[in-house]
Protein backbone atom coordinates (compact mmCIF):
# COMPACT_ATOMS: atom_id res chain seq x y z
CA UNK A 1 0.00 0.00 0.00
CA UNK A 2 0.85 3.48 -0.65
CA UNK A 3 0.80 6.57 0.76
CA UNK A 4 -1.02 7.72 4.02
CA UNK A 5 -4.36 6.12 4.92
CA UNK A 6 -6.75 8.68 6.95
CA UNK A 7 -9.48 6.31 7.98
CA UNK A 8 -9.46 2.66 9.36
CA UNK A 9 -11.95 0.17 10.42
CA UNK A 10 -10.54 -2.69 12.89
CA UNK A 11 -13.06 -5.31 12.47
CA UNK A 12 -12.93 -7.50 15.82
CA UNK A 13 -13.07 -5.62 19.57
CA UNK A 14 -10.95 -7.78 21.14
CA UNK A 15 -7.07 -7.87 22.41
CA UNK A 16 -5.92 -7.99 19.24
CA UNK A 17 -8.56 -4.82 18.13
CA UNK A 18 -7.70 -2.84 21.48
CA UNK A 19 -4.03 -3.60 20.79
CA UNK A 20 -4.24 -2.67 17.12
CA UNK A 21 -6.04 0.63 17.66
CA UNK A 22 -3.92 1.58 21.00
CA UNK A 23 -0.67 1.64 18.33
CA UNK A 24 -2.84 3.49 15.19
CA UNK A 25 -4.02 6.42 18.27
CA UNK A 26 -0.39 7.06 19.09
CA UNK A 27 -0.03 8.83 16.01
CA UNK A 28 -0.53 12.94 15.64
CA UNK A 29 -1.82 12.73 12.60
CA UNK A 30 -5.10 15.11 12.97
CA UNK A 31 -7.42 13.92 10.43
CA UNK A 32 -7.05 9.85 11.12
CA UNK A 33 -10.08 8.44 12.20
CA UNK A 34 -9.92 4.70 13.87
CA UNK A 35 -13.17 3.07 14.13
CA UNK A 36 -13.54 0.17 16.23
CA UNK A 37 -15.96 -2.62 15.92
CA UNK A 38 -17.28 -5.35 18.16
CA UNK A 39 -20.17 -7.59 18.11
CA UNK A 40 -19.68 -8.55 21.92
CA UNK A 41 -21.03 -6.06 25.16
CA UNK A 42 -17.51 -5.55 26.35
CA UNK A 43 -14.23 -4.45 24.03
CA UNK A 44 -10.93 -5.88 24.64
CA UNK A 45 -11.62 -9.46 26.00
CA UNK A 46 -12.47 -11.87 23.31
CA UNK A 47 -12.82 -15.45 23.98
CA UNK A 48 -9.46 -15.34 25.89
CA UNK A 49 -9.97 -12.42 28.54
CA UNK A 50 -13.89 -13.16 28.79
CA UNK A 51 -13.56 -15.46 32.04
CA UNK A 52 -14.21 -14.59 35.50
CA UNK A 53 -12.53 -17.08 36.86
CA UNK A 54 -9.49 -16.06 39.40
CA UNK A 55 -7.93 -19.62 38.47
CA UNK A 56 -7.94 -18.10 34.97
CA UNK A 57 -4.73 -16.52 34.87
CA UNK A 58 -2.34 -15.00 31.82
CA UNK A 59 0.46 -17.85 30.52
CA UNK A 60 2.21 -15.24 29.92
CA UNK A 61 4.18 -13.22 33.16
CA UNK A 62 2.70 -9.85 33.79
CA UNK A 63 6.25 -7.88 32.52
CA UNK A 64 5.42 -9.29 29.04
CA UNK A 65 1.85 -8.74 28.94
CA UNK A 66 2.03 -4.81 27.64
CA UNK A 67 -0.39 -3.45 25.44
CA UNK A 68 2.64 -1.02 23.74
CA UNK A 69 5.71 -3.04 21.84
CA UNK A 70 7.44 0.32 22.70
CA UNK A 71 6.57 0.39 26.30
CA UNK A 72 6.80 -2.89 27.68
CA UNK A 73 6.72 -2.49 31.38
CA UNK A 74 3.28 -0.83 30.81
CA UNK A 75 0.94 -3.67 32.33
CA UNK A 76 3.23 -4.29 35.20
CA UNK A 77 3.52 -0.99 35.94
CA UNK A 78 -0.65 -0.80 35.92
CA UNK A 79 -0.63 -3.88 38.29
CA UNK A 80 1.26 -2.42 40.98
CA UNK A 81 -0.69 1.23 40.69
CA UNK A 82 -3.26 -0.53 41.68
CA UNK A 83 -2.16 -2.68 44.42
CA UNK A 84 -1.99 -5.68 42.96
CA UNK A 85 1.32 -6.30 42.05
CA UNK A 86 4.64 -5.63 44.32
CA UNK A 87 8.27 -5.35 42.38
CA UNK A 88 9.30 -8.13 44.40
CA UNK A 89 6.61 -10.70 43.61
CA UNK A 90 7.81 -11.01 40.16
CA UNK A 91 6.97 -13.21 37.97
CA UNK A 92 2.95 -12.54 38.45
CA UNK A 93 1.02 -14.37 36.90
CA UNK A 94 -2.04 -12.51 36.92
CA UNK A 95 -6.00 -13.45 36.08
CA UNK A 96 -7.29 -12.61 33.02
CA UNK A 97 -10.16 -10.66 34.15
CA UNK A 98 -7.84 -8.43 35.73
CA UNK A 99 -6.31 -8.19 32.05
CA UNK A 100 -9.42 -7.30 30.44
CA UNK A 101 -10.02 -4.88 32.66
CA UNK A 102 -6.39 -3.31 31.71
CA UNK A 103 -7.40 -3.49 28.33
CA UNK A 104 -10.80 -1.54 29.64
CA UNK A 105 -8.45 1.09 31.16
CA UNK A 106 -6.79 1.46 28.13
CA UNK A 107 -9.50 1.66 25.75
CA UNK A 108 -11.65 4.02 28.13
CA UNK A 109 -8.58 6.32 28.50
CA UNK A 110 -8.20 6.72 24.74
CA UNK A 111 -11.82 7.24 24.30
CA UNK A 112 -11.82 9.87 26.82
CA UNK A 113 -8.77 11.56 24.74
CA UNK A 114 -10.31 11.38 21.16
CA UNK A 115 -13.74 12.63 22.67
CA UNK A 116 -13.02 16.10 21.37
CA UNK A 117 -11.13 15.32 18.29
CA UNK A 118 -13.30 11.93 17.36
CA UNK A 119 -10.23 9.90 16.05
CA UNK A 120 -11.95 7.30 17.36
CA UNK A 121 -15.16 5.41 16.81
CA UNK A 122 -16.94 2.66 18.83
CA UNK A 123 -19.24 0.49 17.48
CA UNK A 124 -21.28 -2.94 19.13
CA UNK A 125 -22.67 -4.76 16.39
CA UNK A 126 -21.65 -7.52 14.31
CA UNK A 127 -19.89 -6.86 11.62
CA UNK A 128 -21.32 -9.16 8.30
CA UNK A 129 -19.12 -8.35 5.24
CA UNK A 130 -16.49 -6.54 3.56
CA UNK A 131 -16.53 -5.17 0.07
CA UNK A 132 -13.70 -2.60 -1.43
CA UNK A 133 -14.96 0.17 -3.24
CA UNK A 134 -13.20 2.76 -5.49
CA UNK A 135 -11.75 4.83 -2.80
CA UNK A 136 -11.84 2.18 -0.15
CA UNK A 137 -13.75 -0.21 1.98
CA UNK A 138 -17.36 -0.73 3.07
CA UNK A 139 -17.94 -2.81 5.86
CA UNK A 140 -21.61 -4.33 6.50
CA UNK A 141 -23.31 -4.55 9.71
CA UNK A 142 -25.89 -7.02 11.15
CA UNK A 143 -28.66 -4.03 11.52
CA UNK A 144 -28.34 -2.80 8.13
CA UNK A 145 -26.21 -0.33 8.41
CA UNK A 146 -22.60 0.39 7.20
CA UNK A 147 -19.35 2.06 7.43
CA UNK A 148 -16.60 3.11 4.84
CA UNK A 149 -12.99 4.25 5.62
CA UNK A 150 -9.90 3.71 3.39
CA UNK A 151 -9.14 0.64 4.70
CA UNK A 152 -10.36 -2.30 7.20
CA UNK A 153 -8.36 -4.99 9.55
CA UNK A 154 -9.36 -7.50 10.49
CA UNK A 155 -8.67 -8.50 14.07
CA UNK A 156 -11.45 -11.39 14.84
CA UNK A 157 -9.40 -13.76 16.66
CA UNK A 158 -9.64 -17.18 17.35
CA UNK A 159 -12.99 -18.88 16.06
CA UNK A 160 -15.47 -19.56 19.11
CA UNK A 161 -17.53 -22.32 17.59
CA UNK A 162 -16.11 -26.09 18.01
CA UNK A 163 -14.50 -27.60 15.05
CA UNK A 164 -16.13 -31.41 15.75
CA UNK A 165 -20.10 -31.90 15.69
CA UNK A 166 -21.77 -32.88 19.10
CA UNK A 167 -18.60 -31.00 21.34
CA UNK A 168 -19.26 -27.82 23.01
CA UNK A 169 -16.75 -24.46 23.65
CA UNK A 170 -16.46 -23.98 27.70
CA UNK A 171 -18.29 -21.34 28.36
CA UNK A 172 -21.16 -21.18 25.46
CA UNK A 173 -24.85 -21.19 25.66
CA UNK A 174 -24.60 -24.45 25.16
CA UNK A 175 -22.68 -25.16 28.14
CA UNK A 176 -25.53 -25.68 30.25
CA UNK A 177 -25.62 -27.78 33.73
CA UNK A 178 -24.19 -31.02 34.44
CA UNK A 179 -24.47 -33.54 36.96
CA UNK A 180 -21.46 -33.30 39.17
CA UNK A 181 -20.66 -36.57 39.07
CA UNK A 182 -20.85 -37.48 35.29
CA UNK A 183 -17.57 -38.43 32.96
CA UNK A 184 -16.88 -35.65 30.48
CA UNK A 185 -14.17 -35.68 27.83
CA UNK A 186 -12.10 -32.81 26.84
CA UNK A 187 -10.90 -32.74 23.22
CA UNK A 188 -7.21 -31.47 23.50
CA UNK A 189 -4.73 -31.26 26.24
CA UNK A 190 -3.11 -28.25 26.30
CA UNK A 191 -3.90 -25.16 27.67
CA UNK A 192 -7.37 -24.85 26.77
CA UNK A 193 -8.02 -27.91 28.35
CA UNK A 194 -6.48 -26.63 31.51
CA UNK A 195 -8.98 -24.40 31.38
CA UNK A 196 -11.31 -26.56 31.36
CA UNK A 197 -10.81 -28.06 33.96
CA UNK A 198 -9.96 -24.93 36.62
CA UNK A 199 -13.63 -23.94 35.24
CA UNK A 200 -15.24 -27.23 35.89
CA UNK A 201 -13.82 -27.36 39.11
CA UNK A 202 -14.94 -24.14 40.38
CA UNK A 203 -18.23 -25.76 39.21
CA UNK A 204 -18.12 -28.26 41.88
CA UNK A 205 -17.46 -30.94 39.54
CA UNK A 206 -16.46 -34.39 40.40
CA UNK A 207 -17.07 -36.58 37.56
CA UNK A 208 -13.69 -37.85 35.77
CA UNK A 209 -12.70 -35.83 33.12
CA UNK A 210 -11.38 -37.51 29.88
CA UNK A 211 -8.80 -35.89 28.01
CA UNK A 212 -7.51 -36.63 23.97
CA UNK A 213 -4.96 -35.62 22.44
CA UNK A 214 -2.48 -37.40 19.59
CA UNK A 215 -0.09 -37.25 22.16
CA UNK A 216 -1.74 -36.75 25.56
CA UNK A 217 1.11 -34.46 26.90
CA UNK A 218 0.51 -31.73 28.97
CA UNK A 219 1.97 -28.11 28.86
CA UNK A 220 5.24 -27.89 31.06
CA UNK A 221 4.94 -24.84 34.17
CA UNK A 222 7.20 -21.64 33.56
CA UNK A 223 9.87 -21.18 35.55
CA UNK A 224 12.12 -18.23 36.81
CA UNK A 225 15.23 -17.61 34.24
CA UNK A 226 16.95 -15.60 31.80
CA UNK A 227 16.69 -16.16 28.20
CA UNK A 228 20.02 -16.95 26.36
CA UNK A 229 21.44 -14.87 23.79
CA UNK A 230 20.95 -15.88 20.40
CA UNK A 231 22.03 -14.06 16.79
CA UNK A 232 20.24 -14.40 13.53
CA UNK A 233 23.38 -16.18 12.63
CA UNK A 234 23.58 -18.85 14.84
CA UNK A 235 19.81 -20.34 13.43
CA UNK A 236 19.94 -22.47 10.67
CA UNK A 237 17.30 -21.10 8.56
CA UNK A 238 15.82 -21.93 5.81
CA UNK A 239 16.51 -26.41 5.99
CA UNK A 240 14.61 -29.09 6.30
CA UNK A 241 12.93 -29.67 10.02
CA UNK A 242 14.90 -32.66 10.80
CA UNK A 243 18.12 -31.01 10.14
CA UNK A 244 16.71 -27.88 12.37
CA UNK A 245 15.33 -30.16 15.00
CA UNK A 246 18.45 -31.92 15.30
CA UNK A 247 20.10 -28.47 15.94
CA UNK A 248 17.94 -27.35 18.69
CA UNK A 249 18.30 -30.35 20.15
CA UNK A 250 22.20 -30.67 20.20
CA UNK A 251 21.36 -26.45 21.42
CA UNK A 252 19.39 -27.43 24.33
CA UNK A 253 21.55 -30.30 25.30
CA UNK A 254 24.58 -28.34 25.43
CA UNK A 255 23.35 -25.64 27.45
CA UNK A 256 21.71 -28.19 30.01
CA UNK A 257 25.74 -29.47 30.42
CA UNK A 258 26.45 -25.43 31.47
CA UNK A 259 23.57 -26.05 33.99
CA UNK A 260 21.23 -23.76 31.89
CA UNK A 261 17.52 -24.68 31.66
CA UNK A 262 15.55 -26.08 28.54
CA UNK A 263 13.24 -23.22 28.79
CA UNK A 264 15.69 -20.54 28.45
CA UNK A 265 17.11 -21.93 25.39
CA UNK A 266 13.27 -22.11 23.80
CA UNK A 267 12.67 -18.73 25.20
CA UNK A 268 15.77 -17.36 23.24
CA UNK A 269 14.85 -18.41 20.33
CA UNK A 270 11.85 -16.86 20.64
CA UNK A 271 12.56 -13.19 18.78
CA UNK A 272 13.47 -15.31 15.83
CA UNK A 273 10.67 -18.01 15.39
CA UNK A 274 8.94 -16.11 13.17
CA UNK A 275 11.40 -15.98 10.49
CA UNK A 276 12.33 -19.29 11.47
CA UNK A 277 9.01 -20.51 10.19
CA UNK A 278 9.25 -17.98 7.28
CA UNK A 279 12.22 -19.37 5.88
CA UNK A 280 11.02 -22.74 6.37
CA UNK A 281 9.96 -24.85 2.34
CA UNK A 282 6.43 -25.55 2.62
CA UNK A 283 7.53 -29.57 3.21
CA UNK A 284 9.11 -28.18 6.69
CA UNK A 285 5.65 -26.65 7.58
CA UNK A 286 3.51 -28.97 7.06
CA UNK A 287 5.62 -32.13 8.51
CA UNK A 288 5.80 -29.82 12.07
CA UNK A 289 2.20 -28.88 12.08
CA UNK A 290 1.47 -33.02 11.41
CA UNK A 291 4.36 -34.19 13.34
CA UNK A 292 6.52 -31.68 15.79
CA UNK A 293 4.08 -29.18 16.96
CA UNK A 294 2.40 -31.09 19.92
CA UNK A 295 5.94 -31.49 21.30
CA UNK A 296 7.18 -27.62 20.61
CA UNK A 297 3.59 -26.50 22.47
CA UNK A 298 3.93 -28.42 25.85
CA UNK A 299 7.75 -26.83 25.84
CA UNK A 300 6.67 -23.24 24.17
CA UNK A 301 3.32 -22.56 25.73
CA UNK A 302 3.63 -23.17 29.33
CA UNK A 303 1.25 -22.96 32.30
CA UNK A 304 2.26 -20.69 35.98
CA UNK A 305 3.44 -22.67 38.08
CA UNK A 306 0.45 -22.95 40.76
CA UNK A 307 -1.82 -24.24 37.75
CA UNK A 308 0.83 -26.66 36.65
CA UNK A 309 0.65 -27.99 40.56
CA UNK A 310 -3.01 -28.10 40.66
CA UNK A 311 -3.11 -30.07 37.38
CA UNK A 312 -0.48 -32.50 37.84
CA UNK A 313 -2.50 -33.34 41.18
CA UNK A 314 -5.34 -34.13 39.46
CA UNK A 315 -4.10 -36.55 37.36
CA UNK A 316 -2.43 -38.10 39.85
CA UNK A 317 -5.61 -38.37 41.47
CA UNK A 318 -7.44 -39.64 38.35
CA UNK A 319 -9.71 -36.72 38.14
CA UNK A 320 -7.92 -36.43 34.75
CA UNK A 321 -6.84 -38.93 32.90
CA UNK A 322 -4.75 -37.82 30.00
CA UNK A 323 -5.43 -40.41 26.64
CA UNK A 324 -2.88 -40.44 24.06
CA UNK A 325 -5.07 -41.18 20.90
CA UNK A 326 -8.32 -39.80 18.54
CA UNK A 327 -11.69 -39.88 18.42
CA UNK A 328 -12.91 -42.39 15.91
CA UNK A 329 -16.59 -42.35 16.38
CA UNK A 330 -19.50 -40.70 18.42
CA UNK A 331 -22.60 -42.06 19.04
CA UNK A 332 -25.02 -39.39 20.45
CA UNK A 333 -27.69 -40.41 22.89
CA UNK A 334 -28.47 -39.90 26.64
CA UNK A 335 -25.07 -39.76 26.83
CA UNK A 336 -22.34 -39.59 24.48
CA UNK A 337 -20.65 -43.30 23.46
CA UNK A 338 -16.89 -42.10 21.78
CA UNK A 339 -14.65 -44.52 20.66
CA UNK A 340 -11.38 -43.66 20.98
CA UNK A 341 -8.33 -45.72 19.05
CA UNK A 342 -4.78 -45.41 21.16
CA UNK A 343 -2.00 -43.56 19.16
CA UNK A 344 0.57 -46.61 20.50
CA UNK A 345 -1.94 -49.84 19.47
CA UNK A 346 -5.25 -50.20 17.23
CA UNK A 347 -6.89 -50.94 20.49
CA UNK A 348 -10.38 -48.75 20.32
CA UNK A 349 -11.44 -47.68 23.92
CA UNK A 350 -15.29 -46.72 24.47
CA UNK A 351 -16.31 -43.95 27.09
CA UNK A 352 -19.35 -42.89 27.65
CA UNK A 353 -19.68 -39.05 28.87
CA UNK A 354 -22.07 -36.60 29.65
CA UNK A 355 -20.74 -33.92 27.35
CA UNK A 356 -17.62 -33.51 24.81
CA UNK A 357 -15.91 -30.26 25.18
CA UNK A 358 -13.21 -28.95 22.06
CA UNK A 359 -10.27 -27.66 23.39
CA UNK A 360 -8.09 -29.16 20.09
CA UNK A 361 -6.29 -26.00 19.38
CA UNK A 362 -5.83 -23.53 16.57
CA UNK A 363 -5.26 -26.16 13.76
CA UNK A 364 -9.18 -26.25 12.05
CA UNK A 365 -10.04 -25.86 7.94
CA UNK A 366 -10.33 -21.31 7.90
CA UNK A 367 -12.50 -21.82 5.60
CA UNK A 368 -15.28 -23.61 7.62
CA UNK A 369 -14.80 -20.36 9.75
CA UNK A 370 -18.34 -19.70 11.96
CA UNK A 371 -16.87 -16.12 11.50
CA UNK A 372 -19.45 -13.81 9.16
CA UNK A 373 -16.41 -11.80 7.43
CA UNK A 374 -13.93 -13.96 7.01
CA UNK A 375 -16.55 -16.69 5.99
CA UNK A 376 -17.65 -13.60 3.32
CA UNK A 377 -13.84 -12.76 2.21
CA UNK A 378 -13.16 -16.28 1.31
CA UNK A 379 -16.87 -17.07 -0.53
CA UNK A 380 -16.15 -14.07 -2.51
CA UNK A 381 -12.89 -15.01 -3.36
CA UNK A 382 -11.40 -11.87 -1.83
CA UNK A 383 -9.73 -13.71 0.67
CA UNK A 384 -8.44 -17.40 0.41
CA UNK A 385 -7.06 -19.86 3.16
CA UNK A 386 -2.85 -20.06 3.68
CA UNK A 387 -1.25 -23.21 2.36
CA UNK A 388 -1.97 -25.47 5.97
CA UNK A 389 -5.57 -23.74 5.69
CA UNK A 390 -4.89 -22.76 9.11
CA UNK A 391 -5.44 -19.04 8.59
CA UNK A 392 -6.19 -16.77 5.80
CA UNK A 393 -3.13 -15.85 3.58
CA UNK A 394 -1.48 -12.69 3.81
CA UNK A 395 1.70 -10.94 2.80
CA UNK A 396 4.65 -10.22 5.11
CA UNK A 397 2.77 -6.71 5.37
CA UNK A 398 -0.26 -8.46 6.71
CA UNK A 399 -2.64 -7.83 3.07
CA UNK A 400 -5.12 -10.03 2.33
CA UNK A 401 -4.35 -12.14 -0.34
CA UNK A 402 -7.23 -13.40 -2.82
CA UNK A 403 -8.02 -16.37 -4.43
CA UNK A 404 -6.23 -15.68 -7.29
CA UNK A 405 -3.34 -14.48 -6.05
CA UNK A 406 -3.78 -10.57 -5.86
CA UNK A 407 -2.56 -8.73 -2.92
CA UNK A 408 -5.22 -6.68 -1.22
CA UNK A 409 -4.09 -2.78 -0.38
CA UNK A 410 -7.66 -2.54 1.47
CA UNK A 411 -8.08 -5.37 3.27
CA UNK A 412 -5.58 -6.56 5.68
CA UNK A 413 -5.71 -8.61 9.09
CA UNK A 414 -3.46 -9.53 12.51
CA UNK A 415 -3.63 -11.71 15.09
CA UNK A 416 -3.96 -15.12 15.13
CA UNK A 417 -6.01 -14.87 11.53
CA UNK A 418 -2.25 -14.44 10.26
CA UNK A 419 -1.03 -17.20 11.80
CA UNK A 420 -0.40 -19.27 8.15
CA UNK A 421 2.25 -16.55 7.91
CA UNK A 422 3.40 -15.60 11.26
CA UNK A 423 2.54 -19.09 12.69
CA UNK A 424 3.73 -17.66 16.49
CA UNK A 425 0.98 -15.04 16.72
CA UNK A 426 -1.33 -15.86 19.08
CA UNK A 427 0.26 -13.81 22.26
CA UNK A 428 0.18 -10.27 23.48
CA UNK A 429 3.86 -10.17 22.84
CA UNK A 430 3.82 -11.15 19.24
CA UNK A 431 0.92 -9.60 18.28
CA UNK A 432 2.09 -5.68 19.71
CA UNK A 433 4.75 -6.19 17.99
CA UNK A 434 2.90 -6.79 14.28
CA UNK A 435 0.52 -3.97 15.27
CA UNK A 436 2.91 -1.77 15.72
CA UNK A 437 4.93 -2.16 12.47
CA UNK A 438 1.47 -2.48 10.76
CA UNK A 439 0.35 1.21 12.70
CA UNK A 440 4.00 2.61 11.41
CA UNK A 441 3.54 1.35 7.69
CA UNK A 442 -0.09 2.49 7.29
CA UNK A 443 0.20 5.99 8.66
CA UNK A 444 3.87 6.53 6.89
Amino acid sequence: MSGRANSIIVVGGGASGVVLAAHLLKSANPDLRVTLIEKRPHFGQGIAYSTLLSAHVLNVSAAGMSAYADDPGNFWRWLQERGLASPNQAPVYAPRSVYARYLKELLDDLEARERETGRLRLIREESLSITPTASGVEVALANGTSVVAHLAVLATGHDEQPALGHAVRMGSEADTALDPDRSVMVLGTGLSMVDAFLALEQRGHRGEIVAVSRRGLLPSPHRKGNPIKLDVADIPLGTQLSYFVGWFRDLIRENQKAGIDWRDVVDGLRPFNQKIWQNWPASAKRRFVEHTKAWWDIHRHRMAPEVYARVTEAVQSGRIRLVAGRVVGIAPGEAFTVDVQSRHSQLVETFEVARIYDCSGIVRDISTSSNSVVRSLVDRGLARPDPLRIGLDVSANCEIIASDGTVSAKILAVGPLTRGTFFEIDAIPDIRVQCARLSKRLLG
